[in-house]
């Protein structure tokens, strides 16, 4: 490449380098530094304490729950909206869905289209004891139901708003593979079943394979979509009761607006967006190691 390519090259390049550098990098950085200090939007004396707000969070017994109960969205989003939505989307691209598959597209991916806010409202009251259809439900198959609150105990609490999380965007993830399945070729399918392979042989050596990487992009995004996980915590429950279903997100929100330790509260943010960055890192990495192979 000479230099006059090269110069075109770095003026195309140079907008998008500024605006990620100052909006993207930079408050990254500067929220780094906010974590080694002790300060508030009340009091703006800051006060230099090195790493103790790093320290404070392993030991703080509500942001190890936090982090259990991000965990535990990871794992059952990774199971549904990646094991369970591949298995939904090859189904519709089955000949015998072909007829009914857009209508069951609709019914999958509307609910992606609605707001969290919306959503955490309707299911507050489907899982209330009082308004809503679990427990009558439940009635009718003769479990007692006056001790099920599933939002109100502690044990049922987080797991309840994963299913509702699970309800709204399995759907998304299941679009995403019924497109990439409708690029896969059709000649390995045939070639599949002219020897007799049945039909979970094509799904588990043609499909998984051929959407690669498309796996890959919804694992990234879901998993670390489930570490910010926020909106459907704070409308159900907003952390209760108790402490019981704060995540990473609803206690940073409540550490440095609440209780405006603004300090702990960075670094409660730069260890999120570490957990993310080395996540997606490891993905994209193990990726690369298998293609390699």
């Amino acid at each position: 490449m000479d230099k006059r390519n090269r110069k075109t090259v770095f003026l195309y390049l140079a907008p998008a380098v500024i605006i990620s550098s100052i909006f993207l990098y930079l408050p990254i950085f500067i929220n780094l530094y906010e974590s080694f200090f002790s300060w508030g939007a009340l009091t703006p004396k800051k006060t230099f304490i090195g790493i103790e707000n790093y320290i404070k969070m392993f030991t703080d017994d509500i942001f190890v729950t936090a982090i259990g109960n991000n965990l535990i969205f990871v794992v059952v989003s990774v199971i549904c909206q990646i094991g369970i939505s591949l298995v939904i989307a090859s189904t519709l691209e089955a000949k015998f869905m072909r007829k009914s598959q857009r209508f069951f597209q609709t019914v999958y991916f509307i609910p992606s289209l609605l707001m969290a806010t919306v959503v955490g409202i309707t299911f507050k009251m489907i899982y209330s004891p009082s308004l809503g259809i679990i427990n009558p439900m439940l009635e009718l198959i003769g479990i007692n139901t006056s001790h099920i609150d599933l939002l109100g105990n502690a044990r049922s609490a987080t797991y309840a708003i994963v299913a509702m999380s699970q309800w709204q965007y399995i759907g998304y993830t299941v679009i995403l593979f019924v497109v990439a399945i409708q690029n896969i070729p059709e000649d390995l399918y045939e070639a599949a079943a002219i020897d007799g392979a049945p039909a979970i042989k094509k799904f588990m050596y043609i499909t998984i394979p051929q959407l690669k990487d498309t796996i890959l992009i919804n694992t990234i995004i879901t998993v670390t979509g489930s570490i910010r996980e926020y909106d459907e915590v704070f409308v159900t429950t907003n952390g209760g009761p108790g402490t019981a279903t704060e995540t990473l997100a609803t206690y940073l929100y409540k550490v440095g607006f609440k209780n405006d330790q603004m300090g702990y509260a960075s670094a409660i943010a730069f260890f999120i967006f570490i957990l993310t960055f080395l996540i997606g890192l490891l993905q994209m990495n193990s990726y690369h190691l298998e293609d390699s192979n």
